[in-house]
């Protein structure tokens, strides 16, 4: 079987020597616009191509603010900043995550709560969300839920979409809602994805996107801020720029802010990107459609876009019955040339978070086991 599988992927990409994961595509005007932003000297944060890019994004996403920043780790440590989250809060999210999802929660000084996923979506359930604040955690008079055992104010939600696929966002937002627990959306791996027709990333009260080397459209490295408050916006733009205040030539700062502003040579490149956004999202879903006709001929679990959903399936994945199947097969497809992975190793197995608050991850813990990611970098 597992023959059969790296024998597919390689009819799929031309029988190259060697398949990576996912790697860029530079079609466009990508070459003209970074020759244009070297022309006009303005390479760093302050140019026209950042502000280019935002308005891209907004457009797009319909979202109603867009702050361009250096990576999206950044994106959400100023992100739970600018909303609130403050030194020893706690912040649910999901154990099945990349771990800059956590990490963005510990700059901050906060502590993450890791809650098992759903096994449709990848994303946090709203089932285990609801339970948890159910029974572990009580609400005071100031209106917040706090933890039985730590004592500490629960503020913040982080949920993810794995991959590209929405998870219940509108059932994590009305759970947060009805908790006084605000939502920001990881919507890092998103970018072209839809639940019940409005983009990932637009449904809490601020969101992150990633624009790394590997995403479905790329910047280099970048991330962006999304957010349909204008005071957040607002504050995260001063804060991602050193809070330095507006003057021809002083430099004055009122806060403690942050070097965290996109580069507007990083921008042009995404400006160009955004102008095949269209093509790659329609050539991922081509080959999602492949995938999934091949791997239901074989047995082969894979992972579709959830209901009421148009996922970009930025990484496709497949479910293999164990963890013993799932490593023969990362052993067999990297001998053969073809590159996967396994997804991430769960937050909550790390040593850096073995201390931290878990829920139970069945779900999750049966997900790590046996999910890979395959080859989904775009065909043209």
């Amino acid at each position: 079987m597992y023959k059969t599988i790296t024998d597919f992927i390689k009819n799929i990409y031309d029988h190259q020597s060697t398949i990576n994961l996912h790697e860029p595509r530079f079609i466009g005007n990508e070459k003209k616009y970074l020759a244009e932003c070297i022309d006009s000297t303005f390479v760093s944060y302050v140019g026209a191509f950042v502000t280019s890019f935002e308005e891209r994004i907004k457009a797009y996403t319909g979202a109603k603010y867009a702050v361009a920043m250096a990576n999206g780790t950044l994106a959400q440590h100023l992100a739970l900043r600018v909303c609130g989250v403050v030194h020893d809060d706690e912040v649910i999210t999901q154990a099945l995550t990349f771990v800059a999802t956590a990490n963005a929660i510990t700059y901050i000084g906060a502590h993450p709560i890791f809650l098992d996923s759903d096994t449709d979506t990848l994303g946090l359930s709203p089932e285990k969300l609801f339970t948890f604040l159910k029974n572990e955690t009580l609400k005071k008079a100031d209106g917040f839920n706090y933890n039985k055992k730590s004592g500490r104010r629960i503020s913040a939600c982080i949920p993810v979409h794995v991959f590209g696929h929405p998870a219940r966002i509108d059932d994590i937002v009305q759970i947060c809602n009805d908790n006084n627990i605000l939502v920001i959306e990881d919507a890092a791996e998103s970018l072209g994805s839809f639940y019940q027709s409005k983009h990932t990333g637009t449904f809490g009260l601020a969101s992150v996107l990633s624009f790394n080397g590997n995403k479905t459209i790329t910047t280099g490295g970048g991330g962006m801020l999304l957010t349909n408050n204008e005071a957040i916006a607002t504050s995260a733009k001063h804060l991602s720029t050193t809070a330095k205040i507006p003057h021809a030539w002083a430099f004055e700062h009122d806060e403690i802010g942050y070097n965290y502003r996109m580069p507007n040579i990083n921008a042009a490149l995404g400006c160009a990107q955004m102008e095949t956004l269209d093509l790659f999202l329609t050539k991922k879903r081509e080959q999602a459609h492949l995938y999934a006709a091949f791997f239901s001929k074989i047995g082969v679990e894979f992972i579709s876009e959830p209901l009421d959903c148009r996922s970009n399936y930025w990484l496709n994945a497949i479910k293999f019955k164990d963890r013993t199947e799932r490593d023969a097969f990362l052993t067999f497809s990297h001998n053969q040339g073809v590159m996967t992975r396994p997804t991430w190793r769960l937050m909550s197995q790390l040593p850096i978070y073995k201390d931290a608050e878990c829920g139970d991850l069945f779900q999750a813990e049966r997900l790590e086991a046996t999910l890979v990611n395959i080859p989904s970098s775009v065909r043209v």
